[in-house]
């Protein structure tokens, strides 16, 4: 037996074990079947299952393998019991059956005497790699999709996440910890492991059965890259049609966006929206049976950019729930902040300002680290950025929301750069010869003689040809009032240290004698010495 089907079918008896008769796993409209996947015990025996038809139904009797029976082959519309028999064996085997009905047809899976395990939930998997068990282990999983980072026909693989109710929340930590309740499904593929050729093969919403490997990617809990086969995939009966959330964007001033779906029950549509966003989004109707409009209300935003995920539901005739799903969002004010509190705020659409010190270019062009005084995060790829817009050392004010990749903070890729100061690195000598201009920056590197000031930093610098009076030396861009006293003895500076700092030029005269200064030094890098 290949082993890409001993894997496959080993799940598939595990997706049996979870499922109940009365769950049908196919909702074609002319034929269902309480099962798609039929399990014969090793030691022989039978398994019947139920089949629903709207018309007369066959089997394909070409496929069926001596050793199975299948009684009956054939029958006519109404529900059916057929039973699948095979004497005992002493190693697994497996067929697959087509049974064809109008125009279209089921598959039925057969399998004997491979071994078995449980199909766990979404949350059962986050629990495992939280507490690091089962790490590195084939698992069955089912959930709902909730979110699709791509389906890709040119490689042929997909990554998406899914939950246990079909919503994306919360996060992940670098430690493991955090309040996600969604896997991640890396790169994974289709149906018994073939490559995904259409870009449309599932949607959020789609109830997915998954065999993988189970892992934690920094912290994110995550079926392992190529190792993830789906089972089982059964379509939503309830689906958004043709909402680009960009383009329905609700203004800062508030007003409505409509959401327009497709519901394949007789249950109608009920619709969450998650706790946090009750304050400022309400439902104004729901219209419609087959095709249900939802219209959503939002009031004036005071805030930066804010959005949410809202929950569509519905039921078959069985009490099956699906759901579809929608990001509402909604354009507010920029708000400006520092690096530590952009890097305490919440994933999410937020619009952030800051300004800071280029520290290094991240991988020459694919963006660069920002810091002020309070702390440094990765702005990942700008908009146009080729890498030669900036350089370490200048002051760059950028403007982009808060994003996280596998629990490392950064400014999501399609932000913009507002505004650069260019500094110029020079020596002593040269900075002595300029001009007076408080718009030009420059940067200064030599070794601490002396320190006149340790409270705001005032000290001489010596790059071995000349010396200067840093006027100041802060511990980055930002930095005002208590945050620049006595910055120098908590970083541990002291004479005899290599100092890099950035600045402008100043003369300052007293007494008739003028002192020429960089003033208002912020901190770029340091050496102790040897």
């Amino acid at each position: 037996m290949k082993l890409k089907y001993f894997l496959s079918f080993f799940a598939l008896i595990a997706l049996l074990s979870s499922c109940s008769d009365d769950d049908a796993m196919t909702l074609l409209d002319e034929i269902r079947v309480s099962s798609s996947y039929v399990a014969i015990d090793v030691e022989g025996g039978s398994t019947t299952i139920t089949l629903n038809a709207g018309a007369a139904w066959a089997f394909d009797a070409e496929e069926l393998p001596e050793w199975l029976t299948v009684s009956p082959m054939t029958g006519a519309a109404g529900e059916t019991q057929v039973t699948f028999s095979a004497p005992a064996t002493d190693d697994g085997r497996t067929t697959v059956l087509h049974v064809a009905c109008a125009d279209k047809e089921q598959t039925i899976n057969v399998i004997q005497g491979l071994p078995s395990t449980d199909v766990i939930t979404v949350r059962e998997a986050i629990a495992m790699v939280q507490a690091n068990q089962n790490i590195d282990k084939t698992v069955i999983v089912k959930g709902i999709v909730c979110r699709i980072d791509e389906i890709s026909t040119q490689y042929g693989n997909a990554t998406y996440y899914i939950s246990d109710d079909g919503s994306f929340q919360g996060g992940y930590s670098a430690n493991g910890s955090g309040d996600g309740n969604w896997l991640e499904i890396y790169r994974g593929y289709w149906i018994d492991g073939e490559r995904f050729t259409d870009e449309h093969a599932f949607e959020v919403g789609d109830e997915m059965v998954i065999t993988g490997v189970l892992m934690s990617y920094k912290g994110t809990p995550e079926i392992k890259e190529k190792t993830g086969q789906v089972i089982s995939h059964i379509k939503s009966l309830i689906k958004v049609e043709g909402y680009d959330p960009e383009d329905a964007t609700i203004p800062l001033e508030g007003g409505n966006v409509a959401v327009n779906l497709t519901c394949k029950t007789n249950s109608g549509v009920s619709v969450e929206i998650p706790e946090d966003a009750k304050n400022w989004l309400g439902i104004v109707s729901i219209a419609g049976g087959a095709e249900p409009v939802v219209t959503f209300h939002a009031n004036a935003n005071n805030g930066g950019d804010r959005s949410t995920t809202v929950v569509f539901k519905t039921t078959d005739d069985n009490g099956k729930e699906y759901t579809a799903q929608a990001t509402i969002n909604q354009k507010g004010a920029i708000v400006a902040c520092t690096v530590a509190d952009f890097l305490a705020a919440e994933v999410g659409t937020t619009q952030y300002r800051m300004t800071g010190v280029v520290t290094s270019l991240y991988r020459e062009n694919q963006g660069f680290y920002l810091r002020d005084y309070t702390g440094e995060t990765l702005i990942y790829k700008p908009a146009g950025f080729t890498g030669s817009e900036v350089k370490a050392g200048d002051v760059v004010t950028v403007v982009g929301k808060r994003g996280d990749y596998k629990g490392s903070p950064q400014m999501v890729e399609g932000s913009t750069i507002e505004a650069i100061i260019p500094v110029t690195p020079i020596s002593i000598d040269e900075f002595l010869d300029k001009e007076d201009d408080p718009n030009t920056y420059y940067m200064l590197t030599g070794t601490i003689t002396k320190i006149d000031n340790p409270t705001y930093g005032n000290l001489y610098l010596d790059d071995g040809t000349n010396s200067v009076l840093v006027y100041g030396c802060y511990p980055g861009w930002g930095a005002t009032g208590d945050n620049r006293k006595n910055w120098l003895s908590t970083a541990g500076i002291e004479v005899g240290d290599k100092l890099s700092v950035i600045g402008v030029r100043k003369t300052f005269t007293k007494d008739g004698e003028e002192t020429i200064e960089l003033q208002n030094g912020i901190y770029f890098s340091h050496e102790k010495a040897q």
